[in-house]
């Protein structure tokens, strides 16, 4: 089983010949060292991911990324003066630095600088790009503490490092740059609104193929081992009424339903609480006896987008 520790030279030993759990501020990431393809592989191997999901590359600052890439978009590197660090990933044109299993033999590779004080405190100390998945056999629910990484891949890794629950809980946000628009690949920690703000208007192309252009992006995802429902609680519940059920709900408990079986992204009506709680409530839910789930969709507005793409993906299983 993983040993969790908060030692940065362990970590950082153990990444010379293997892969760890990674704490970022959006995931826990399965970490290994970018340019060392058997390293990466290890990563495919451990996940039981596809080759063709491509991965993202974490960098301590902007200037650890120039050796990785051919250019940066004027528009990219607006982003990433405003939101580095933080939950934005960028697809840049990679250098032949960067192995092609990475980024599934594309020409673009997927990078961002995490904003968890130990991930960049790691990233400097060992002195070379990580590939960092989230931390979870593909397709299952993404980790948002050491202790979930260890339950889903603890006989698998050394070392997990743990900095604690994650404290923005979605995937990242993937922007991109085709011709003369800037691109939305994945909706994720950053809220689309706030882009926009910056650069103005975006084409939103969440990826639902087979073949992704960007990580993260195959039809289900992020899902729960049993049966999953979102729509309007009201419908889903009498549709049915035969089969007791976990309810993710948004806002206030249900009075007409048993409080002890709803989980709540946020009785408050946070969008920001309700994304960090939404990976461990899909795993509460899944761990509970109940044999089905069934979930509301968030209010469509900044991180709600997000949110309800991950509910959706997690409904598609």
């Amino acid at each position: 089983m993983a040993e969790i520790g908060t030692d940065i030279i362990k970590a950082s030993e153990w990444l010379k010949t293997s892969v760890i759990g990674l704490p970022t501020e959006t995931v826990y990431g399965l970490a290994g060292n970018a340019l060392d393809p058997l390293r990466v592989a290890d990563i495919f191997r451990i996940k039981q991911r596809p080759y063709f999901d491509p991965l993202i590359v974490h960098v301590p600052d902007i200037e650890a990324l120039e050796p990785l890439i051919r250019e940066f978009p004027d528009t990219l590197k607006e982003l990433a003066s405003h939101f580095w660090p933080g939950p934005l990933t960028l697809l840049l044109p990679k250098s032949k630095a960067i192995p092609d299993l990475v980024c599934a033999g594309l020409e673009q590779a997927a990078f961002r600088i995490p904003a968890h004080p130990l991930a960049l405190k790691l990233l400097r100390e060992c002195k070379f790009p990580l590939a960092a998945p989230s931390a979870n056999p593909f397709g299952y629910i993404s980790p948002t503490t050491a202790q979930h990484v260890a339950a889903q891949l603890g006989d698998a890794i050394p070392y997990i490092l743990d900095g604690g629950a994650c404290s923005v809980g979605l995937e990242s946000t993937i922007v991109g740059v085709e011709g003369n628009s800037t691109v939305i690949y994945r909706l994720g920690g950053l809220a689309l609104s706030e882009i926009e703000m910056r650069i103005g208007t975006c084409e939103v192309r969440v990826n639902e193929s087979s073949d992704p252009r960007a990580p993260g992006m195959l039809k289900s995802h992020y899902a729960p081992k049993k049966k999953m429902l979102v729509g309007k609680l009201d419908e889903l519940i009498s549709a049915n009424s035969g089969t007791t059920a976990v309810l993710i709900v948004f806002g206030s408990f249900r009075n007409d339903y048993p409080e002890e079986l709803q989980l709540n992204l946020s009785e408050t009506e946070n969008l920001s609480e309700a994304a960090a709680n939404l990976f461990s409530l899909l795993r509460l839910a899944d761990e509970a006896p109940q044999k089905l789930i069934l979930a509301e969709f968030v209010p469509a507005r900044g991180l709600g987008l997000a949110i309800n793409d991950r509910l959706r993906r997690a409904s598609m299983n």
